[in-house]
């Protein structure tokens, strides 16, 4: 029975839910929340379900999609001060308590904790709508890495509060689940993120690409695939590189992605070749050509570049957290280094250049490791936790305890 069938097979079964998703960020933008939220969309619309988007204007040709089951609704937004390219949503709890009367949603899944996030909390809280949240980006460890370190504590006190307002809060990791947990976040339900493995393929491999990084075909291309920000510690990656010309001085470092630090990373080593911003079947490639993987950032609640590479046949050197630490296995399908211990991140990021019969190892073991992690996977936990949360919510008749959703 093919992929299609079951589907449909599915919708026959299952209630259709009306889901109203509240985000700062989606498609076209270019990161891992609007990435993830793209696909969950994509998911449940498969499966029958309707989609209404809230979400800030993304410039000024920006207009709402309208179809049978899926619509956007927009609101102002104002950029987010030194992340340009990103904006966050104006509170619009009003106009959405008018929205939600006319149409009541099923439920309402906020993805991001800015001030639409919150008017939308309150606004579903207000119409006694079932409401859950995301946890996708560890702002109060991001405002170190921009000049507002003082406001750690809180912006962390703000996220608790938010996501304790709301019925459940997905997060990607085990790991994270158990940290948030211990600082009093309740209702935490783990769902992790997929990986699209027809599209990231070794088979994409391009010579021709390869020469365009100045590359031969025994050269060897050490990849990082980034938002180009402080807070993606990417200054490791450059000190683990020039670790790496020791023991192999054709190598070259192919930076994929854009931001505010690109000037700075440029002055740091000559090797380097900035790719810019790629996405689909040419950010594939870029994979795909690559030799080796280094994700040297900290902050990641899960780092979908991680599969993204290890699909892509990639060896990666990461350090033992986020999906890193889930997914790979150290020595297997990859090399792992304690969180912050830099020494040992740069001696693998070594290792793994000098030791050819290594790559050739790890790299095919990473793509089969990844091979479980599919959307489809994700997307059926994700359609079950939300029909839990409105049974739930209804008090219907026999509904179990709450439903914890944690990986395999």
């Amino acid at each position: 029975m093919s992929q299609d069938d079951n589907i449909i097979r599915h919708m026959a079964k299952k209630p259709r839910l009306r889901v109203a998703m509240v985000t700062e960020t989606f498609p076209p933008e270019v990161n891992g929340v609007a990435m993830t939220l793209g696909h969950m969309v994509k998911g449940l619309l498969a499966r029958g379900h309707s989609i209404q988007v809230v979400r800030p204007r993304q410039g000024e040709g920006d207009i709402p999609c309208r179809e049978e089951h899926f619509q956007e609704t927009l609101g102002p937004g104002v950029p987010i001060p030194r992340y340009s390219g990103l904006r966050f949503g104006l509170p619009l709890q009003t106009r959405l308590c008018q929205l939600w009367s006319r149409q009541r949603p099923d439920l309402v899944h906020v993805a991001t904790e800015g001030p639409l996030g919150w008017s939308a909390v309150a606004a579903a809280r207000k119409l006694k709508l079932p409401v859950t949240s995301g946890f996708h980006t560890h702002f109060d460890h991001y405002s170190r890495h921009y000049g507002f370190g003082w406001l750690t504590q809180a912006v962390a006190g703000y996220l608790k509060r938010f996501h304790n307002r709301t019925a459940a809060t997905f997060v990607p990791t085990l790991e994270m689940a158990q940290e948030l947990g211990k600082q009093g976040y309740a209702n935490l339900q783990v769902l992790a993120r997929g990986v699209d493995r027809k599209l990231f393929d070794p088979a994409r491999r391009s010579e021709a690409l390869r020469r365009e990084w100045g590359l031969g075909p025994d050269d060897l291309a050490v990849l990082v695939v980034s938002r180009l920000a402080p807070e993606k510690n990417l200054p490791l990656a450059l000190r683990a590189f020039q670790a790496i010309l020791s023991v192999r001085p054709d190598a070259r470092l192919i930076l994929v992605g854009d931001g505010p630090a690109r000037k700075s990373l440029a002055q740091g080593c000559p090797r380097i070749h900035f790719a810019g911003m790629r996405t689909g079947e040419d950010l594939a490639s870029h994979y795909a050509s690559g030799d080796l993987f280094l994700f040297p950032s900290l902050t990641e609640t899960f780092g979908n570049v991680t599969l993204e590479a290890m699909s892509s046949g990639l060896p990666v050197v990461a350090y033992r957290c986020a999906a890193a630490g889930e997914v790979i296995e150290d020595g297997h399908s990859g090399l792992l280094a304690p969180p912050g211990n830099e020494a040992a991140f740069i001696a693998a990021a070594r290792r793994l250049a000098a030791e050819p019969e290594l790559r050739r190892q790890l790299g095919p073991a990473a793509r089969e490791r990844v091979a479980p992690i599919d959307w489809e996977r994700i997307h059926e936990r994700l359609e079950t936790a939300f029909l839990h949360v409105v049974r739930r919510h209804q008090r219907l008749p026999g509904e179990p305890p709450f439903l914890q959703i944690v990986p395999d």
